[in-house]
């Protein structure tokens, strides 16, 4: 039988939780979701935003909807994923735990807030999201399918970001545990790890860092939201029903030159 293409990567009627959606790669990734046929669920802690943006998407005749929260509060981590699967009617098929901030400081004058800020942000309500739903996919008849975030810096070092190099290089190692773990009972987690990508994250970068990053990159360019939106699809729908613990750079051959 042939591969019926259109219909291994088919996400129609899904139901996905993409956090940090109210911009930069988070919102990419929930729009190309959106794009195909997904009910998603945007968390964000910047609550107008978050609504312009999900307003938008549903002007567009998308199922969009919003939950305002913060995710380095376990309290409110609760709640949000709480509110979200009472929108999504309980129903899970793919969460993108994707809310992620980053804080510059030489090692010996970085502030201990700043610390349990991004570690708490990327690493610890990443496990907790992922966690809650496993509870969810695993009653489910047909799994389910998570997709972490690493970074460029889960391969080396990132200058005076030494907080968001530990935490993305963690995600890395933690999709991989929860792949071992998870493999055999219809779940699939991998990880993405972008490139240099023209968001808001990299917008404090001076244009001589950017130039010198740019040169790098074999692509000729830094990547955009819409670069993750295919290896989304892919990651969302039974065409990677066999790939679990994957790390998966999208960098325009950045990490290979």
């Amino acid at each position: 039988m042939a591969y019926d293409y259109k219909k291994m990567f088919d996400v129609t009627g899904k139901h996905a939780i993409v956090t940090g959606g109210a911009q930069g790669l988070s919102k990419g990734m929930a729009e190309g979701l959106l794009e195909n046929g997904c009910k998603v669920v945007l968390v964000d802690v910047q609550k107008d935003k978050l609504q312009t943006v999900c307003d938008e998407y549903r002007n567009l005749g998308y199922e969009a909807y919003g939950v305002c929260g913060n995710l380095a509060d376990r309290e409110d981590l609760d709640r949000i994923f709480q509110e979200a699967m009472e929108v999504l009617d309980g129903k899970l098929d793919i969460l993108i735990p994707a809310a992620g901030v980053q804080r510059r400081h030489l090692p010996e004058e970085f502030p201990a807030q700043d610390w349990e800020l991004v570690l708490n942000v990327n690493l610890n309500a990443v496990f907790f999201m992922i966690q809650k739903a496993l509870k969810v996919m695993l009653k489910q008849p047909n799994g389910g399918k998570i997709i972490t975030i690493g970074s460029m810096v889960t391969w080396f070092g990132g200058t005076t970001v030494p907080a968001y190099t530990a935490s993305k290089g963690a995600v890395s190692q933690l999709t991989k545990s929860l792949a071992v773990d998870c493999a055999g009972r219809n779940i699939n987690i991998n990880c993405i790890c972008p490139g240099y990508m023209d968001t808001e994250m990299c917008a404090n970068m001076t244009q001589a860092r950017k130039d010198e990053c740019t040169v790098r990159i074999p692509a000729g360019r830094w990547g955009t939201p819409d670069d993750l939106k295919g290896p989304v699809l892919f990651l969302s729908s039974p065409a990677s029903d066999y790939l679990n613990g994957a790390t998966i750079p999208i960098d325009g051959g950045y990490l290979v030159k």
